[in-house]
């Protein structure tokens, strides 16, 4: 029997939940870092930390051990320069620790299955799957990538992404057109944007949806039903882009995730004392 267009949606939002509330994911997230040139402890983690040109460097104390790239390390570990959105995950006893490269700057961010937030996790509201937000669009692309700088959930953070095009719609007999950046497939591309209900019934500052490779003319379909969250609705420790200003659509999409029931709130920090909330 071939599954309902509710059915398969039904599917596909459970399987994104369970990543989601995966033991190392984000909702595991203790505490976000920021790396500076004084060498720094910090409350909960193996080693004393440090970054400047040549990238994060770790110096551990006797008894004390990261596994990194396969390997047990126990003296100095000199992690190289990280690439722009770059990330090496390290494990140590008790979970693993995000090393990371956001807005040109180096941070970690320790993830926890015992985090308190995780633990306390019960699923994502959404609107009820409908097929009328499955939306052909046509992609134009640009003559040459454009760069666009945006903002982040992070004061004082920007992120710079090169958009390969647009797509172009019409919704209720009106055209409407959103900037698209790469997806992480090849091909696929990936939409932020924000509506009529964000901050009213979705989160406020932005929700993303991956369309599929368009055709050699140049179509495809956006699916605003498996419109997620990213990270930012859940925890005060993202560093998530905000959609390009082109990309406030003027109707309400009313369809795909809503607001989280819950978040993991605290304060980032450049030194190694961090206050908590959750």
């Amino acid at each position: 029997m071939t599954e309902t267009f509710a059915e398969q949606w039904t599917a596909w939002h459970e399987a994104h939940e369970r990543r989601r509330a995966d033991p190392h994911g984000f909702l595991a997230i203790t505490g976000l870092y920021w790396l500076g040139e004084r060498p720094t402890g910090i409350p909960g983690l193996p080693g004393i930390w440090h970054t400047g040109e040549d990238g994060p460097v770790v110096d551990l104390a006797e008894g004390e051990s990261l596994e990194v790239e396969g390997g047990t390390v126990r003296v100095r570990f000199a992690f190289g320069p990280l690439d722009e959105r770059g990330d090496v995950t390290v494990g140590f006893d008790g979970g693993v620790i995000e090393v990371a490269r956001r807005g040109g700057r180096d941070l970690l961010r320790p993830r926890r299955p015992d985090a308190d937030y995780l633990s306390r996790y019960a699923g994502t509201p959404a609107y009820p799957a409908d097929p009328r937000w499955r939306i052909d669009v046509r992609f134009e692309a640009y003559a040459h990538p454009r760069a666009y700088e945006v903002g982040a959930a992070v004061d004082g953070l920007t992120h710079v992404y090169d958009a390969p095009g647009e797509l172009a719609f019409e919704f209720d007999g009106a055209p409407h057109r959103l900037v698209a950046f790469p997806g992480h497939r090849p091909g696929d591309l990936l939409v932020l944007f924000t509506d009529a209900t964000s901050g009213v019934t979705t989160y406020a500052a932005n929700r993303s949806v991956t369309v599929a490779a368009p055709d050699a003319e140049g179509r495809t379909v956006i699916d605003f039903t498996r419109a997620t969250n990213l990270p930012c609705a859940y925890t005060d420790f993202a560093t998530c882009p905000l959609p390009p200003a082109r990309n406030r659509l003027p109707f309400a999409v009313e369809a795909g995730e809503k607001t989280p029931l819950s978040r993991a709130e605290g304060v980032a920090t450049d030194a190694g004392i961090q206050a908590v909330r959750s």
